[in-house]
């Protein structure tokens, strides 16, 4: 399937849809096979900029700031960038309960890490960014090669919200994240292998994955909040891997975002499958 029969077909599945409203990259590498649509338009992060997070906390343990399985005492307080007024998460907010059963104990970086992102812990989250810093996040993401991704703060930050200070991200900045995870250019070999493990373990699987084969391994990260739904994913990472990202915005039922990312993925399926298939004829 060539680009232009492919961007046909994204077309058709979009028509009724405000041009903006998705964006979508697609990177495979063995075939050629690359595909952007609004891919340098900035959306409300959400959830996906838990994949910058995980990549400075691995580095700065391949560095030896920490090890992985050092433990950090679990507190529920915050400090807004705003002003630096206190904040807690919502626990109501929050996707993953368990992490708030721990406070006032500690638990591995390494098991905080495996609940930002398998099940989407905002607790877990500020933790390990209030340990490595926003900053150092940032500065780490752009020497990775992306250009307009920001990741500003923690979660929750209801001051910085309200000053519209939010983390952002491009579909193809969330490639590139994907991409150097992928080959082991990310933090080293080792560091990104355990990435892409814990990636493959999550548990919000109704986008991308959905809309792939059956049995098909899927190293992804999703995002939501209101009016917002992302995914960003290594598909088929230990045979092959290629990435895809697909962010929307706008959707009052998110089921129907989630039905457009099934498709979107199925299509991109047949897309890098033909790829794939062209090269061994």
């Amino acid at each position: 399937m060539s680009p232009l029969e492919f961007d046909a077909r994204v077309n058709a599945i979009l028509a009724e849809l405000p041009d903006d409203t998705v964006a979508i990259s697609i990177r495979d590498p063995h075939s050629g096979f690359n595909y952007d649509r609004n891919a340098d338009r900035l959306f409300h992060a959400a959830s996906t900029m838990k994949v910058p997070v995980m990549i400075e906390v691995f580095r700065q343990a391949d560095l030896g700031v920490f090890n992985l399985d050092d433990s950090l005492i679990v507190e529920n307080a915050f400090s807004s960038i705003v002003d630096g007024s206190p904040y807690s998460m919502d626990i109501g907010e929050d996707s993953d309960e368990s992490v708030y059963g721990a406070i006032g104990t500690a638990m591995s970086i390494r098991d905080l890490i495996h609940q930002m992102i398998t099940r989407s812990s905002n607790l877990a989250t500020n933790l390990l960014i209030d340990l490595v810093s926003a900053d150092s996040v940032q500065q780490t993401i752009r020497r990775l090669g992306t250009t307009r991704m920001e990741v500003l703060r923690g979660v929750e930050d209801l001051k910085a919200f309200d000053l519209g200070m939010n983390n952002t991200a491009t579909s193809a900045d969330l490639a590139v994240l994907l991409e150097a995870i992928a080959n082991g250019e990310a933090v080293s070999d080792e560091a990104d292998a355990e990435m892409v493990a814990i990636l493959s373990e999550q548990e919000f699987n109704e986008m991308i994955p959905a809309g792939l084969p059956e049995g098909t391994i899927v190293a992804h990260k999703t995002g939501s909040i209101t009016r917002i739904s992302h995914d960003a994913a290594i598909v088929s990472p230990d045979d092959a891997p290629w990435v895809i990202v697909i962010l929307t915005e706008g959707f009052d039922d998110q089921g129907e975002s989630f039905a457009v990312g099934q498709e979107l993925a199925r299509l991109a399926w047949s897309a890098v499958r033909a790829g794939n298939e062209g090269m061994k004829e």
